[in-house]
């Protein structure tokens, strides 16, 4: 029996410069690193002193259903002031992390190493890798904002993480770059800009410290010629990040807690949630060489420093060519929404379409060794028309890992005689609203899928929307089919690029409800994610009323997000409040004027939003009004129908729809039989901080803006109203 004490509480920390709030787990981030020989078994004593419940997931590692450490699906959650126990075998080796399951705690500090060692005497012990100096590392990221505010930001389209990573791609930028025609394209097929990333990150963490040395391990420092494994866990919310070394060569000895064929690469790149053991090398006396851990977007990184001396640091990674991603993104986008992959079967990380983003590979920064300028050019043009366009490790010398070189270094075959079940699943999002889904349906709007103890599961992935999942099973290691055939690596989590196709299979043989999810936090929180229920197991002592249980768990992808806006203006106060959801959405929008003839108006909308892009959303409004005007005067629409801006108290029917170039056409239809069409669009992105906007409607109504982005929540606004006049004032948005 190994046995730890866990203590749960609050804490302030300064990551970056401000004070905030986090969460720490016996007075530490990150977490203790738990410590097991596979064979012992797991004590785990949880004090919650939070006052929110909380949980413990142990991510990776094979247990008994009850003791996964999901809330309101296999335990119900920690109350304050309580203590849980998890006890468990360990039946595994390899690293793993763990992290808390509940709300958005794992953003703000629970997440930590779990290793499982190897008995020397186990028959796969690897002398030369097994045997080394070993370091767990555990990647992480910190923001200054609650995350619960950036929950609520993405969800209403808030650009201000753009702003901060200098990826606004306006109009005047693209210009700049010669990509006008590119940025049109873009806004005209509906989309928004380019994302590699959805949060901007204060500070990235290794260990807790943006920078730290590593000179020695049970205090024996580190010489020339000595090789060092690395047990790595990215603990990030939302980041992938890009490994590279100063010293040489990375060589991946283990994906996900289980052994693979060495390989030698350059850099890789590790997805949220995902684990590797590298070995790295230690070339010279009197040199500490720099392992940089660096976020997929480019805009920060993390350093740790191996070896002792001078600091050999590691080139940074160039900033990302945004444009030529839109345009890639524009080929590869159709009208509809649905992605287009030319017919390049894309699958196993091997066909990169950021590919074109990165200088390294595709620009003029990286040749081949000895090689003249023009033959470099030649390679990247017959490699522009061929099947390796998008081949990163066939444009370069830069080699970079992929799913495709993971083979295991035993036989991983599943049972040949047991039944399969083969299941298909199409990773579906939106990034404007931020919905995140499969089969366009989230957790909350799916039954659990039901599967039988003994049967093979066979999981076919297509991710259809432009960011990529890293999609985790709970409770169960699945194969990846990637041509090793007997040989095909072990793992729990893997990296969906879009347009690509992948396919996994587990044996089902541990009864429970397991979580299958992107492990994207904000993603995941959104609704990504099904539920896979062993039929006719027993119930879940842990779950004492399953519907109440159930609720809990649909509760988060069913939350309604809040925002609103206020124009304090010369002309009068404008302004907008909304809560949204996964599908609905109930919105009042306002305008007060200073004096009788300008009036006041309010407008509510209660809506729903239909289909996988939610282009359109069909609502029931109301519409109240007063202005006064001369007596005897009298307004009309360009259908000749009378209007009420004197004095309106209006039912309304109709409809919103999102046309190309993001332009919102609204057609209404009033119990008083008018009917009245509009068109508008807010925020179109002139500069990096500057905002255009516009409104017209069939009342004969418009209104043009701009806004200057001050801050996250502030902003100075003019505008010219048709009712209102001319204005200009301090907008502040929340």
């Amino acid at each position: 029996m190994v046995k730890y004490e866990l203590t749960v509480t609050d804490t302030i920390v300064n990551f970056s410069g401000k004070e905030k709030r986090a969460i720490a787990v016996n007075g530490q981030i990150p977490m203790p690193t738990l410590v097991f020989t596979e064979g012992d078994t797991a004590e785990i004593h949880v004090h919650n002193q939070l006052r929110e419940t909380t949980s413990l997931h142990w991510h990776g590692v094979f247990l008994p259903n009850k003791e996964d450490g999901v809330p309101n699906l296999t335990q119900m959650p920690i109350e304050p002031n309580t203590t849980h126990i998890y006890r468990f075998p360990i039946i595994q080796n390899g690293t793993h992390w763990y992290h808390s399951h509940s709300g958005l705690q794992e953003q703000i500090g629970m997440y930590g190493n779990f290793i499982m060692l190897k008995k020397e005497s186990d028959p796969s012990f690897r002398k030369g890798i097994d045997d080394l100096p070993t370091v767990p590392i555990v990647l992480s990221e910190w923001t200054n904002f609650k995350p619960e505010n950036i929950h609520r930001m993405l969800h209403s389209a808030n650009d201000w993480s753009a702003i901060k990573k200098n990826a606004t791609q306006s109009y005047s930028e693209a210009i700049k770059a010669g990509h006008f025609k590119t940025k049109l394209t873009n806004e005209w097929k509906r989309m928004m800009a380019m994302d590699v990333s959805d949060v901007y990150y204060d500070k990235i963490l290794i260990n807790g410290r943006p920078d730290t040395d590593l000179k020695s391990i049970d205090d024996k420092p580190f010489k020339g010629g000595d090789n060092v494994r690395l047990r790595i866990s990215n603990g990030g919310a939302s980041s992938y990040f890009w490994l590279t070394y100063a010293g040489g060569k990375i060589t991946v000895v283990a994906s996900d807690g289980n052994d693979i064929e060495p390989i030698a690469v350059d850099r890789l790149l590790i997805a949220a949630s995902e684990t590797y053991d590298i070995v790295v090398p230690i070339p010279a006396e009197n040199i500490a060489f720099e392992f940089l851990a660096t976020t997929e977007d480019r805009t920060k990184s993390a350093s740790l420093y191996i070896g002792n001396g001078i600091k050999q640091l590691k080139s940074p990674l160039p900033r990302l060519k945004y444009f030529e991603g839109m345009k890639m993104m524009n080929d590869m986008m159709k009208m509809n929404g649905d992605l287009d992959d030319m017919g390049m079967k894309m699958s196993l990380n091997q066909m990169d379409m950021n590919v074109v983003m990165y200088p390294e590979i595709t620009g003029e920064l990286k040749k081949k060794k000895g090689d003249q300028k023009d033959k470099m050019d030649m390679k990247n043009e017959h490699a522009h028309h061929s099947e390796n366009k998008y081949n990163s490790n066939a444009l370069s010398d830069i080699t970079t890992l992929n799913y495709a070189m993971l083979k295991s270094t035993t036989k991983t075959s599943l049972p040949a005689k047991a039944p399969v079940k083969e299941l298909h699943f199409i990773l579906t999002g939106n990034m404007s609203r931020y919905v995140w889904s499969l089969d366009n349906k989230v957790v909350s709007e799916a039954d659990k899928i039901l599967i039988k103890k003994g049967e093979n599961v066979r999981l076919v992935l297509y991710n259809n929307s432009m960011m990529r999942h890293p999609m985790h099973l709970h409770g169960h290691d699945f194969i990846v089919l990637n041509g090793q055939g007997d040989y095909a690596p072990l793992k729990n989590i893997i990296d969906i690029m879009p347009m690509e196709t992948d396919t996994l299979a587990f044996n089902a043989n541990v009864e429970g409800d397991w979580f299958f999810h992107c492990h994207i936090l904000y993603h995941m929180m959104s609704g990504m994610g099904r539920v896979f229920s062993y039929e006719n197991q027993a119930p879940n002592p842990l779950i004492p009323n399953p519907k109440l249980a159930q609720r809990n768990l649909f509760a988060d992808d069913r939350k309604f997000h809040f925002m609103a806006e206020n124009d304090f203006a010369t002309n009068g106060n404008d302004g907008i409040a909304m809560f949204q959801n996964t599908r609905w959405s109930i919105g009042t929008a306002w305008r007060l004027g200073y004096n009788p003839m300008h009036g006041y108006e309010t407008e509510t909308h209660v809506g729903r939003y239909i289909g996988q892009m939610q282009w359109l959303m069909p609502f029931i409004g109301f519409d109240w009004r007063y202005r006064k005007i001369e007596i005897g005067e009298q307004e009309k629409n360009i259908f000749g129908q009378t209007n009420t801006k004197d004095k309106r108290n209006l039912v309304s029917l109709g409809f919103n729809y999102t046309l190309p170039m993001l332009i919102i056409f609204q057609t209404e239809v009033f119990h008083s039989g008018d009917v009245r069409l509009q068109l508008i669009r807010e925020d179109i992105p002139i500069s990096k901080r500057l905002r255009a906007g516009f409104m017209l409607n069939t009342d004969k109504e418009f209104m043009v803006e701009l806004r200057y982005i001050v801050n996250k929540n502030m902003g100075i606004r003019t505008h010219y109203d048709s009712d209102m006049g001319f204005g200009a004032g301090l907008t502040l948005n929340y």
